[in-house]
């Protein structure tokens, strides 16, 4: 009997199947290839924001226990002065540092567009949604809450940020086997959040323009975009070229972090023939545990060092900008995405997956409430008065955690079905290398199963006899 053709994977994973009623599946089973991005991506990300946790408790224990040195540290100047680039160590890890992270962040929402969830409008259409509206809803909030206090209406962005590698490290502190599903979905929730994140640093966050400094940098922008589609390589190439462009874009005054994005978005994300990786997805490889692992946690332990001493905390609940953060965070993030993502299924032939419930849109909604890294840089530039950034920066922490502990407590909750699922996800009984779920179409993978069973079925007969054996004996028990 010739061997049974064994179907392409790229054919038959890219998407799972339509419902007979012909409606999506909202948070469906991932294809392999987009499973293995998001499993890798996530796994460096959960590293990443255990190590930006430990920080950020290190920024608040030093700085409430040594705030003098804590302090002199953050203000200490290095840079060549000529260059615009004298700068403290706090600002040249918001400034410089976090361009590594919008670096990453361009790539992925480069790969996102072109390979990933985004590639396909209707199903852009969920985290798109349920982030306008996870950004909108705490804008709202603080407003509301601001004006209403008589507070300052300058805040309104604070809350609107949610912090993946903050997420991820909550789920792994808690132990949940969160289901790919609503891991992806929380990933690109945060990659289309950074997007808008950025925009609004760019349009609301920029003051004065330098257009000379501006066009020096858009035109370094335009001979990386050159080099990259002529195939020039050479990391001696690319990263002094870089350093150019984000020292321009800095004194230019628009927020140099921008450079980081567009240089990500520049990259080639969609693989040729013999690729094993993309470009932009090689890179990325290399970039992502340098962002997630040192930039990140260095911007968090000159960030997040808020002192706590004297009212500081009752404070965050009765000041209305403060209160309009917390709210923002907890309040408005949770209604924003599961609003949002209500209206997806309320106005488009789409359904929510038959082996989730509301309930888990609810808690990661909750879960997208830690706004954290981008929050705090917000608040940076929000405010000038240093007691009001450190408010907001006490805020922005005190609705994190209360965002996280709700969030655990809904995820603990539900661990149980997470956990069946995440192991029926991650089942491999031939040992094959790629779980089962995603063999069904394959006939290898059944006569596989069937020489497994054939095994076993003959290892029992084989057992049955022995025992049918050791029963007739004289001596056996009757």
């Amino acid at each position: 009997m010739p061997p049974l053709p064994q179907p392409d994977p790229e054919v038959f994973l890219v998407a799972p199947p339509l419902p007979p009623s012909g409606r999506r599946t909202l948070l469906g089973r991932l294809s392999l290839p987009e499973r293995n991005y998001v499993a890798e991506a996530l796994r460096t990300e959960t590293v990443g924001g255990v190590i930006l946790l430990l920080a950020a408790v290190a920024a608040l224990i030093w700085a409430n226990t040594s705030g003098s040195t804590y302090a002199s540290v953050s203000h200490l100047h290095f840079g060549p002065e000529a260059l615009g680039l004298d700068l403290s160590v706090s600002h040249w890890a918001a400034d410089g540092l976090l361009a590594v992270f919008f670096f990453v962040a361009g790539v992925e929402l480069k790969r996102e567009l072109v390979a990933g969830e985004l590639r396909d409008p209707r199903a852009a259409a969920l985290p798109v949604a349920a982030a306008l509206c996870g950004m909108a809803v705490p804008a709202l909030v603080y407003t509301l809450t601001a004006a209403l206090g008589g507070g300052s209406l300058g805040g309104w962005a604070v809350p609107t940020a949610t912090d993946i590698a903050f997420a991820l490290a909550v789920l792994a502190v808690i132990g949940t086997s969160l289901p790919s599903a609503l891991r992806a979905f929380l990933l690109t929730l945060a990659v289309v959040d950074d997007l808008f994140a950025i925009l609004i640093i760019a349009v609301f966050f920029t003051e004065n323009i330098d257009f000379l400094a501006l066009g020096g940098a858009f035109a370094g922008l335009a001979v990386f975009y050159v080099l990259l589609r002529t195939g020039v390589r050479g990391w001696y190439i690319y990263l002094p070229l870089a350093l150019v462009i984000w020292a321009l874009m800095y004194n230019s005054g628009v927020h140099a972090t921008i450079a980081g994005v567009a240089m990500g978005l520049m990259l080639r994300c969609t693989r040729r023939e013999g690729e094993t990786h993309s470009p932009g997805e090689h890179i990325e490889h290399l970039v992502r545990p340098l962002s997630a692992g040192v930039a990140v946690p260095l911007f968090a332990l000159f960030s997040a060092g808020v002192t706590l001493k004297g009212d500081a905390l009752a404070g965050v609940f009765t000041r209305p900008e403060t209160l309009g953060v917390v709210l923002g965070l907890v309040v408005g993030k949770t209604v924003g995405i599961f609003g949002g993502t209500w209206l997806v299924t309320r106005f488009t032939k789409a359904q929510l997956n038959k082996d989730l419930a509301w309930a888990d849109v609810f808690a990661v909604a909750t879960l997208a409430g830690i706004g954290f890294t981008v929050s705090l840089l917000i608040g940076e530039l929000a405010f000038t008065d240093e007691d009001m950034i450190n408010d907001v920066k006490a805020a922005v922490l005190i609705g994190s955690l209360i965002a996280a502990v709700l969030s655990g407590v809904l995820l603990r909750l539900r661990v149980r079905r997470y956990r069946a699922l995440y192991e029926a996800e991650e089942l491999d009984a031939d040992e094959s290398g790629v779980p089962d779920v995603y063999e069904q179409d394959d006939p290898e993978y059944h006569l596989r199963m069937a020489a497994i069973y054939e095994r076993k079925a003959a290892e029992h007969r084989r057992l049955a006899e022995r025992a049918g054996a050791a029963s007739s004996k004289p001596d056996s028990p009757a």
